[in-house]
C-alpha cells in the first residue's frame, strides 16, 4: 500500500493551524472593508492567453499549465515533437493554474468594465500556484490576499495602500518595514547608462540583490553586457547608505537631469509627503532605490514589505501598472496593488510566537449523558442553545463520563453539560467549566444566560 503524502511544495492545515490562519484572514480582510475595498473572486483556472507574457521569462516558466482533455496527442504532428518544448506545451496545454491575483484582476476588470465604479477598489484573497523549488516560506501552492486601486493616476491611492500596510501589521503586531522604489528611477538609472535596451535584465538582476550578494548580480550585468565602469557606478549607488532624504539628494545628482529619473524621486517625495498626514508613525517607509522587484508589469512605484525583527524574505510586495488591462482591450487603465503574503506572515508570526490564545473549536459547549432519555433531552438542548447563538454540539455516543470529558478537552471545547438521571428528575443539568473545574445545577434558561453573558473561559 502506498504512503499517503503531500505533493511537494503544498500543505494540509488541521483545525489548530487553521484558527490561525483565519484569525489572520479576518484582520486583513476587517482592514480590506475599513478601506472601501470590496470583494471579489476568479477561477484557479485561467486561459494561458491570459496568463503568459505578463511575469517575465522567468515568470512564464513557473506557470502550471494543464493538459488539454481528450486525445490531444493524436492531433499532433511529428514537427510538433520536432519544434521545441516551448511551442509543443502550448499545443498541448489552452489553460494553467493562476500564477498571481492581479493578471486574472485586469482581465476581470476589461470584461465588467460597464458594471464597475471607477476608480473601482478591490480585494482578492485565494490560492495561487507556482512552479517553483520548495523550500523554507516558499510554496507552491499559498494564498495572497491582495488589495487594488483601479482607474486612477493619483499618488493618493500608494498613500493609501501604504496606510493599509500599517494598519494591517498594526494589528497583528507584527513589526515589518515597507520598501518602495519607482521603476521609473530604476528606468533613470539604466538611461543614466545609456543601457536602456537592457533595462529588463537589470530589473532582473538587481531584484536578487538580497538573495545573491553584488558580486554575483554585477556578474549577471556584465553577462547581459553591462561594462565593468558602468558596475563600478551603480556599485557606488548599491553600496550608500543613509535616510530616505539622503538618499534622495544622492540620486538627484547622479541624474543630473535626467526627466524619467526626476519624475520617479517626485513621485516617491510625493507619496512620502501624503503619509505624513496618515496618523502612524512612518519611520519603517523606507526608500531604497535598489527594489526592483521582478514582474515585468510594474511601471511606477513598487512596494515590498519584510520583517524587522527576523529575515524571512518579502511578507508583501505590490506597485503601480499602467498598461495591464491594455492587453485585455481596455487601455488608459492605471492602477496600483498591494498583496500581502499570508504564509509567510503567518510563518514568521509563529517563529516570534506573535499570535494571541486562539481557540481552534467553534464550539463553546459540548452535552454529554448516559441514557437514551438523556441522548434525547441533550439534542433537543443543543438545538435550543444554537437559536440562540451559541455554538454548540453534542456527544454522539452514550459512554462513560470520561469519554466526552477527554473529547472536550482535546477539542478545547470549554464547557461540558452532563445529563445525569437527577438532573433531568430536575430539568437541570450540571454545567463543568473544564479550564477552572468549576461545576453548576442550572436549568435550560440560567444555561443560556450563563454562556451569553460569559464570552471569556477561566
Amino acid at each position: 500500500m502506498q504512503k499517503p503524502s503531500n505533493a511537494r511544495g503544498t500543505r494540509d492545515f488541521g483545525p489548530k493551524e487553521m484558527a490561525k490562519r483565519n484569525y489572520v484572514f479576518n484582520i486583513i480582510r476587517k482592514h480590506f472593508e475599513q478601506f472601501g475595498f470590496q470583494a471579489i473572486e476568479t477561477p484557479a483556472i485561467e486561459n494561458l492567453s491570459t496568463l503568459t507574457g505578463k511575469y517575465g521569462d522567468e515568470g512564464d516558466q513557473l506557470l502550471f499549465k494543464i493538459l488539454n482533455s481528450g486525445d490531444y496527442l493524436s492531433k499532433l504532428t511529428e514537427q510538433d515533437f520536432q519544434e521545441g518544448s516551448k511551442k509543443f506545451t502550448y499545443k498541448v496545454s489552452e489553460k494553467g493554474l493562476r500564477y498571481d491575483l492581479t493578471v486574472p484582476f485586469a482581465r476581470f476588470v476589461s470584461m465588467n468594465r460597464n458594471d464597475l465604479a471607477f476608480p473601482f477598489r478591490r480585494y482578492q484573497i485565494q490560492p495561487v500556484w507556482r512552479a517553483d523549488r520548495p523550500q523554507k516560506g516558499r510554496y507552491r501552492e499559498f494564498y495572497q490576499c491582495d488589495a487594488d486601486i483601479i482607474g486612477s493616476n493619483s499618488l493618493l491611492n500608494e498613500a493609501e495602500l501604504i496606510t493599509l500596510f500599517q494598519a494591517i501589521f498594526n494589528s497583528l503586531n507584527l513589526k515589518a518595514n515597507l520598501v518602495i522604489n519607482s521603476r521609473k528611477v530604476l528606468a533613470g538609472v539604466v538611461d543614466v547608462l545609456g543601457m536602456n535596451k537592457h533595462f529588463v535584465d537589470f530589473a532582473v538582476a538587481i531584484d536578487k540583490l538580497d538573495k545573491i550578494g553584488w558580486e554575483a548580480v554585477a556578474k549577471e550585468l556584465l553577462e547581459k553586457g553591462f561594462t565593468v565602469d558602468q558596475c563600478a557606478v551603480l556599485a557606488d549607488l548599491i553600496v550608500f547608505e543613509g535616510n530616505n532624504l539622503a538618499k534622495i539628494d544622492k540620486l538627484t545628482t547622479f541624474f543630473n537631469g535626467n526627466t524619467q529619473g526626476l519624475a520617479g524621486l517626485k513621485e516617491i517625495e510625493d507619496v512620502l509627503g501624503f503619509i505624513q498626514q496618515n496618523g502612524f508613525v512612518n519611520t519603517n517607509i523606507i526608500f531604497d532605490y535598489r527594489l526592483a522587484r521582478g514582474l515585468s508589469y510594474y511601471t511606477g512605484l513598487i512596494f515590498e514589505g519584510k520583517a524587522i525583527d527576523i529575515p524571512f524574505g518579502s511578507i508583501a510586495g505590490g506597485g503601480r501598472y499602467d498598461n495591464l488591462t491594455t492587453d485585455f482591450g481596455l487601455p488608459n487603465m492605471s492602477g496600483v496593488g498591494l498583496s500581502f503574503g499570508i504564509e509567510r506572515m503567518i510563518d514568521v508570526m509563529d517563529a516570534l510566537h506573535l499570535f494571541p490564545e486562539i481557540p481552534f473549536s467553534g464550539s463553546k459547549i459540548l452535552f454529554a449523558y448516559f441514557d437514551e432519555a438523556g441522548q434525547s433531552q441533550a439534542f433537543q438542548y443543543v438545538n435550543e442553545l444554537r437559536k440562540h447563538g451559541i455554538p454548540s454540539e453534542i456527544y454522539p455516543e452514550i459512554a462513560k463520563i470520561k469519554k466526552p470529558f477527554e473529547f472536550a478537552d482535546k477539542k478545547q471545547i470549554p464547557y461540558v453539560a452532563v445529563l445525569g438521571e437527577q438532573e433531568m428528575a430536575q430539568n437541570k443539568m450540571n454545567l463543568k467549566n473544564m479550564v477552572s473545574g468549576e461545576q453548576q445545577l442550572l436549568n435550560l434558561q440560567e444555561l443560556i444566560d450563563t454562556l451569553m453573558s460569559r464570552p471569556k473561559i477561566g
